[in-house]
């Protein structure tokens, strides 16, 4: 497994590295580790080297290879790149980072990354890895999210959830006559009732297919606004990390109000794992042909006594 562990010397990188260096890699994954300047003075350069040889003495373990780079350039487009570049399975950030965007829920780097990166992304906050929520909606975003939680080793073992959401809003009245309202409400419940009825079965089916898998998994359903609910349940349940599926064409940033995986982002008080549809499938069949001209992995200094 090829893991790019992004950090900036930020509390919030910090965080993804801790998680990074306790997770149960599979033997002989790859972890580098990058951070990015541009534009940046000597200090601020020292800094950064600083904090990378700190991650990859805390990082390294037998059986990894890891190793660690300083990109030059645009942050978020730098990190995107070297996931690019390097293969990445996976790319691991924290969910803040330093200057302006520390008030921001979400930094303005992860969010790009989340958004660009080739692969899924692991958006690093405090709970820690004890269980999994799947949000769960029929689409095929949702059902490569799914896919990715049963098999991925590091959830492996993990109790999941898999949670869906009924949208259940109620209609206003404003403009109607009380007689349409009336009608209204009439198609609303018959509405509602089949939203429930797609929830549930929604919800069963990926947990039955999760646990043909071996994953010890179980369905739930919730009602309301699905971004809401789905942080709402994490929190509730203490959840270690959410994983969602989106298809993430536009942006994050320029996504309407609304957007379940946005919002989740935004708002979920545990670590979420990003899955875009496209990108994964890509992805897959770029590792499935892989790839006799890869480049080999650096040397272990595990296995020959240098290094860190």
């Amino acid at each position: 497994m090829r893991v790019l562990l992004a950090i900036d010397g930020s509390r919030s990188a910090d965080r993804a590295r801790d998680l990074v260096a306790t997770l149960s890699w599979p033997r002989d994954s790859q972890i580098r580790i990058v951070a990015a300047i541009r534009h940046g003075d000597g200090q601020e350069r020292y800094t950064l080297d600083t904090a990378l040889d700190a991650a990859e003495r805390d990082i390294a373990r037998p059986g990894r290879w890891v190793d660690r780079i300083l990109l030059d350039g645009r942050p978020a487009t730098a990190i995107v790149d070297e996931a690019e570049a390097f293969g990445a399975d996976l790319v691991v950030v924290g969910s803040r980072g330093h200057g302006p965007i520390q008030s921001m829920v979400l930094g303005s780097v992860s969010a790009e990354v989340v958004d660009h990166a080739p692969c899924p992304v692991l958006v690093v906050r405090d709970a820690p890895f004890t269980s999994v929520v799947v949000a769960e909606d029929g689409s095929p975003s949702a059902r490569a999210a799914a896919d990715l939680a049963a098999s991925w080793p590091i959830l492996r073992g993990l109790p999941v959830t898999v949670l869906s959401v009924a949208e259940t809003l109620l209609p206003m009245p404003t403009g109607m006559t009380p007689g349409l309202y009336d009608e209204v409400i009439a198609s609303y419940h018959e509405s509602v009732d089949d939203a429930r009825r797609q929830a549930d079965a929604e919800s069963v089916v990926t947990a039955e297919r999760l646990a043909a898998a071996g994953v010890a998994t179980k369905p739930a359903t919730r009602e309301g606004d699905a971004a809401h609910e789905i942080v709402e349940f994490a929190r509730i349940h203490e959840t270690g990390v959410i994983v969602v599926g989106t298809r993430g064409h536009t942006g994050l940033a320029r996504l309407v109000l609304g957007s379940v995986a946005r919002n989740v982002l935004l708002h979920a008080p545990c670590s979420v794992l990003v899955v875009r549809a496209a990108a994964h499938r890509e992805h897959a069949q770029r590792r499935a042909s892989d790839r006799p001209d890869a480049v080999a992995p650096p040397v272990d200094p595990w296995t020959v006594g240098a290094g860190h």
